[in-house]
């Protein structure tokens, strides 16, 4: 069974919204408000080796599909299967691209044969897979902010879910990483 891992930048109240650009009033917030240190990115790039498949929702594609395939530091990304869970989309554009219909076709993949499957921002689709207990791990990247509002990756009345810290450190800017298994 294939490892599914989220993978976010998230402030210190939960929120992962918009953190390189977008629709958030503070949009970009990772490199505006904090300090570049780049031993705290270590681990996008170790994601990006160590992942054989990317995961993501529908508006994630949307904003990742006409950047992501211009930039060298994202070239295992565009050459790996990635997956777009969407009921909309019927034709993606990104090379190596599919679309899954259902949580249930996100279930069968994960039992598939290869490496981990790494999701990338996708609020609603982050919370739809812890929901339905198809999330093995996060790494989350934590920023020391307090944005207050914007999209968050866990909401609320979620059932308790216990997370085992397998890694973690703290850099000179304030980040924290923590890489968390969940325990079943």
């Amino acid at each position: 069974m294939r490892t599914l891992i989220v993978t976010e930048f998230i402030t210190v109240d939960g929120v992962i919204d918009s953190p390189g650009g977008g629709s958030h009033p503070r949009a970009g917030w990772t490199f505006k408000d904090v300090p570049f240190v780049a031993e705290a990115y270590e681990i996008k790039g170790r994601e990006q080796v160590e992942a054989s498949a990317m995961l993501m929702g529908r508006i994630s594609y949307d904003e990742f599909a006409p950047i992501w395939p211009t930039m060298d530091e994202f070239a295992e990304y565009n050459a790996m299967p990635k997956y777009v869970v969407s009921s909309t989309l019927t034709d993606p554009d990104w090379n190596n691209t599919s679309v899954l219909r259902s949580l249930d076709d996100v279930a069968a993949l994960k039992q598939t044969e290869g490496g981990n499957i790494i999701v990338h921002g996708s609020a609603t689709l982050a919370q739809n897979l812890a929901a339905a207990g198809l999330v093995d791990r996060y790494h989350l990247l934590v920023f020391p902010l307090l944005l207050g509002d914007g999209k968050r990756l866990f909401a609320g009345g979620d059932t308790t879910t216990n997370l085992d810290v397998v890694e973690h450190e703290t850099y000179s800017n304030g980040v924290a990483k923590f890489v968390y298994d969940v325990v079943r």
